[in-house]
Order: C-alpha cells, then structure tokens, then sequence
C-alpha cells in the first residue's frame, strides 16, 4: 500500500502538471456547493460587526443544526418574538455561516445537508399562501432548484474525480471532460447513485456514529463512478463498503494528516484553500484511490471486475495505440488539410474578430465544419500519442456514446437573429432565477430589475459581450474566464453608476460589506460567479441555443426578433421615466440610505436585481 507521504508527493507532481484546470475544478465545486464551500470565505460578506466564533461556524455546518435552528424560528415565530429580534439572532447565527451574496442563496440553498433549508422554507410559504399562483409558483421553483441540485451539484463530485483521474497519469486533459458523462450516456445514471449516496449518507448521521463510519465506507463511491460510470447505486456502494473494509482508520488518519493547512486556510480566509490545498489533497487522494484500486484487483475482492477502465490508470502501448488510431497517425505525416474560404471586406472583419455574421450561409457552415474536424484532430493526435485519455479503449462501447458530445463545437460564428435571441434568453434565464430566489425564500413574488417586463437585461448583455469581444481567447479557456470576469466587471460597475446617476441615487444592487467590493457595485463574489458563467456560456450554453435557434424558419425567425426587440424598447422608454422599484427590488434614495443603511436582498448571480 501507497504510504501517506508517496501518496502527497506523486499527488504535487500531477497537481503541478494540471495546476490551473485543478484549481478550476475545485474552485466550481466550491461555487456549486458540492464541496470546499468553506474555502469561500475570501469572497463572502466581510465586515467587523458580523464576525463569529469559530465554534459557531464549526456547529453551524451540520444539517441537523440547519433543522434545529428552523426549529428555534417556528418557535419564535408562535411566541411572538418581534422582528427586529430575529433579524438580530439570524444576523448572529447564520446557516452555515453565510450570510449574503448569490453563494449563500446557492450554497445554503442546494447542497446536499443545506437543502432542507430550501424544502423547509417553501413547506412554510406554501401552508401560508392563499394564493393558488403563488403557491404554483413555490412549487415550481422549489422544484426547480431540486433538479439544478440533482443533476449539477449532487454529482459534480463524480465528474472531478474523474478529471483527476486522468490528470495523474496523462499530460493532457481536454476541456470535455467536464461533460464526460454525458458523452458516455451516464449523467443521469451517475447522478441517482450520488444522490442514493448521500440519502444514505445522510439517515447514517443521525445515528450517534453511524455517519462517521459511513462517510468512510462511501469515500470511493466518486472514484469508482467516475471509472464505470454504468454501475448501479447499489453496486457502487457495496464495492467502496469493501474496498475500505480495514482502510477507514486509515482514510481518516490521511485526512487528518492535512490539518494544517486547513488551520493556514483559516487564517488566510480560504485563499491558501482555493490557490494550492485543495486540489493538493484531491490529488493526494486520487493517488489512492489507485492504490486501493490495485488492492482490490488483486486480491480478488467480490465486484473488482467493475474496475475495466485499464488505461485511466496506464498509458497503451504504441502498438495498441497504433491500432485503434490508425488513420490518425496516417494523417500525422500529411499536410494540414486546406482551410475553408475566410469572408472578405467588413464581413470578414466582423467574423474574424467578432464572431458576427449576418446569416448561417452555406460557407459559415464549411468553416465551423473544418475547425469541427481541426479540434477533433487536436483531441485525437494527443490520444494518440499517449498524451490524453484514449477515449477509443473507454469500456463503454463507440456505438452507445453521443456523437454530438465527442467535441464541443464552440468555434464558431453566430448570426444577429441568433444573438438576439441569446440576448432575451441569458434576460430571461436571469430574471426567472432571481424571481425563483424570492419566491422559495420569502413566498412572494417579486419582479426583480428596473424594467418591468421577464427580463434582466444585463444577464443578457453581459452573455452576448462575451461572446463578441472575446471571440478570440475562446481556444484559451483560463484567459476566456479571466477576461469574462473584466468585462463584466466593467459592465456591471458602469450600469450601476449610470443607473444611480439617472435615478437620483436610487439602488437596484448593493455590495457594501462584501468583501472586495469597489463602492458597493462590483465584488470578488460576483466577478467570479460571472467568470463562471461566462465559461459555460461560451464553450456549452451558447452552442446547444445557436443550434436549436438554427433550426426556425428565417420567415419566422426574423420578425419574431424585430417583435421582441420592439416590445424590449418600449419597456425601456417607459422605464426610464417609470422605473420598477418597491420593496425587494430597489434600496431607496439616498438620503434614505444615508439615515439607516440599506439592507438590499440578493439575487441570482450576486447582483441586487438586473438592470
């Protein structure tokens, strides 16, 4: 067996191969809520007067202190506590210590132990509502954010594992690997045997150590998921209760082994966290993960066979490589094949620098066809030569993979009908996010932004900017998401001030107390959720809407565009001399804030409410 300290040093050495995709992948884990939430301290609210005892945080983290605390409202609420007081005592004791921000919506609200908050507060909102759409409305978005936790959060464990698994042993590891699952058919499979996991994991830790010893018989069910993602719950969990049948103790002594550098991620507000430790100790285990994975194997243990995936965890050989890539290392010695014809003129420059193109024309679809093939070629050269995974000696047959899934087609142009579109979808996505929000949290509805119609438009224009301006970093996905925080930083900085100019100094959001924040417009918490946002709206949100946009009639297509743009226009005008304000949705004058601060309510993407 692997000792603890080969273990962290073949774990540095993959972790210094792979640095900025590791800290991405836990940094979105963080974001989501699936683990490492605790490391975002750095970005969350900061301020003098809200600061905790570490044992109040530390007893804030269980979900049954997530019941025990709705327990102490619903009596404060029967004997009449005033509201002053409970805002003062929830000020005190917030859930799992987050207090503002999109994160403590999103965390509090979709992890798996802080979910109960989300189920219990709309259970209250909906016994309380007399209104048949409102109570619609609760179920609906409760609902929703159920299946966003199902099938994103509950399972992006299994999907990190796997990229780690493959950053031990190759030198490459392509960006679709985030959606890996899909490709093999197997994210929803993937998804109910995490959720079983933690349905498990969570009626263990209601017993006085159940939960404990659980936790380490289910430690590899990633692991082994992220190798065979075709198993089933039940197969699953049984083969890591008997990989670590005698490991549990020694699981434990290896977590514990990291200790200091969660007390210096303590001290440094979870910055040493995100930077180095923890896709340091994610590394580390992967490491073992191997090494159990070969005790298994050897010593025969019932299930082992499930462990087929051979070369994730040994490169193939030349000759084996040879063979199942044949035509790629034929068309290696040959010259690049030629390019699609480039546009001329204003066009030309439109497309080339911008992405823009006035219509889908049969040579737009040549060119996106020819760097299709190029990116293919990339994927595949480097499997080939030993350099990446080859998906080719993957267990699960060519046959049943997605073929739309092998590459993302993220290099391409987009049309003006198509941007559009994109524009009033990323407003739309925006405002029923936010709306959604409100409606579980305090079971009412709220039309969050200053215009008056189902849309925030500075989701949307910050979406089609990115597509627009950074068109060119798209082949660079750590200088796309670095760049998408800039630009949306600038952006959302600008349309507050303009807004408050405009407004005589009312609010529509409000960063004062966050940490990082530049006079209470932008903050850290925002310009990274935006960053990743911006990511995924660029390499898989975009493409899958220009696709399905591609496929209505331009005889329908176009006017609907001219009608949505004339209805969003007018809402504009209107809303500049009438501007949607009220409770939870605008902070006040100024001279309001001035006499008692402003104690704005947070939205979908650590904004107030979209301008």
């Amino acid at each position: 067996m692997l000792s603890r300290g080969e273990a962290k040093r073949e774990g540095r050495k993959a972790f210094k191969n792979h640095y900025f995709l590791y800290v991405a992948v836990c940094l979105i884990a963080a974001f989501m809520g699936a683990e490492f939430s605790s490391s975002l301290q750095i970005v969350r609210t900061y301020s003098s007067r809200q600061e905790e005892s570490l044992s109040s945080q530390f007893l804030s983290m269980g979900s049954m202190s997530i019941v025990y605390e709705d327990l102490i409202q619903e009596w404060e609420e029967k004997n009449q506590v005033s509201r002053p007081q409970k805002e003062e005592k929830e000020e005190e004791h917030p859930v799992l210590g987050r207090r503002r921000g999109v994160l403590a919506k999103v965390v509090n609200g979709i992890t798996s132990g802080s979910f109960l908050v989300t189920i219990v507060s709309a259970v209250r909102n909906i016994s309380g509502s007399e209104n048949l759409a409102l109570l619609v409305s609760i179920l609906f978005s409760t609902g929703f954010s159920f299946l966003l936790w199902f099938f994103l959060t509950n399972m992006y464990t299994a999907v990190s594992r796997r990229i780690f698994l493959e950053g031990r042993v190759y030198e490459q590891v392509p960006i679709q690997r985030f959606v890996y699952f899909l490709r093999v058919k197997r994210w929803a499979k993937v998804s109910w045997v995490m959720f079983v996991t933690s349905a498990f994991q969570f009626l263990w830790s209601l017993t006085v150590i159940g939960g404990f010893i659980k936790h380490y018989s289910y430690y590899l069910v990633p692991y082994i998921e992220a190798e065979n993602p075709s198993l089933s719950a039940r197969q699953a969990i049984t083969l890591s209760r008997r990989m670590m049948k005698g490991h549990k103790w020694e699981c434990f002594v290896f977590e514990l082994s990291f200790i200091g550098w969660s007390l210096l991620g303590s001290l440094t507000f979870g910055l040493t966290e995100i930077l180095y430790s923890n896709p340091y100790k994610v590394s580390a285990f992967s490491e073992y993960y191997a090494r159990y994975r070969e005790t298994a194997i050897g010593g025969g243990i019932p299930g082992a066979e499930y462990l087929n995936d051979r070369y994730l965890f040994e490169k193939a050989g030349e000759e084996t490589r040879r063979r199942v890539y044949e035509e790629v290392f034929a068309a290696m010695g040959r010259p690049d094949p030629e390019q699609a014809e480039e546009l001329r003129g204003v066009r030309g420059f439109m497309a080339k620098w911008f992405g823009v193109v006035l219509w889908n024309s049969p040579q737009e679809r040549a060119y996106e066809e020819a760097e299709s093939r190029r990116i293919k070629a990339e994927v595949y050269k480097a499997a080939a030569r030993g350099e990446a995974y080859p998906g080719r000696l993957h267990p699960v047959p060519e046959k049943e993979r997605r073929v739309r899934m092998e590459t993302l087609q993220y290099i391409r142009r987009y049309s003006i009908c198509s941007l559009v579109l994109m524009f009033f979808s990323f407003s739309f996505i925006g405002w029923l996010w936010e709306v959604a929000l409100h409606l579980i949290s305090d079971g009412r509805f709220v039309n969050r932004g200053v215009l008056h119609g189902p849309w925030l438009p500075i989701y949307g224009a910050g979406g089609v900017m990115i597509l627009i301006l950074l068109n060119r970093l798209r082949k660079k996905p750590v200088l796309e998401f670095l760049a998408a925080i800039t630009l949306c930083g600038v952006v959302e900085y600008f349309t507050a001030y303009y807004l408050e100019m405009t407004h005589n100094g009312m609010k529509w959001w409000d960063y004062s107390g966050y940490f990082l924040n530049l006079h209470g417009r932008i903050c850290a918490e925002g310009l990274l959720v935006f960053g990743l946002g911006g990511v995924a709206i660029v390499y898989v949100l975009a493409p899958v809407l220009d696709n399905w946009f591609r496929r209505i009639p331009r005889k329908i297509l176009i006017p609907f565009c001219i009608l949505l743009a004339a209805v969003f226009a007018a809402d504009a005008a209107y809303s500049f001399t009438n501007p949607n304000a009220g409770e939870g949705i605008s902070s006040g004058q100024a001279e309001a804030r001035i006499e008692e601060p402003s104690r704005p309510e947070t939205g979908g993407t650590g904004r107030q409410a979209g301008a």
